[in-house]
């Protein structure tokens, strides 16, 4: 079993949700963590994993995250 430890940095209001290498662009301003479950959302499409896979390790209230993917 593998697993990867990405540092994401997280950019509030763009144009729409996407993850573009080592950046999520998120579409809202950050109401509820729901910015945090778009970027686990987009982090399980991109690398084909559930979602249970992917952890928030560092930086769950910042704009620069260290995210477990296993």
């Amino acid at each position: 079993m593998t697993e990867i430890l990405v540092e994401i940095k997280v950019v509030l209001n763009a144009d729409h949700n996407e993850l573009k290498g080592t950046r999520f662009y998120y579409a809202s301003p950050e109401i509820d963590d729901k910015a945090n479950d778009a970027l686990i959302d987009a982090l399980a499409e991109e690398h084909n994993v559930k979602k249970n896979k992917i952890k928030i390790m560092k930086g769950l209230h910042s704009s620069v995250k260290t995210v477990k993917i296993i």
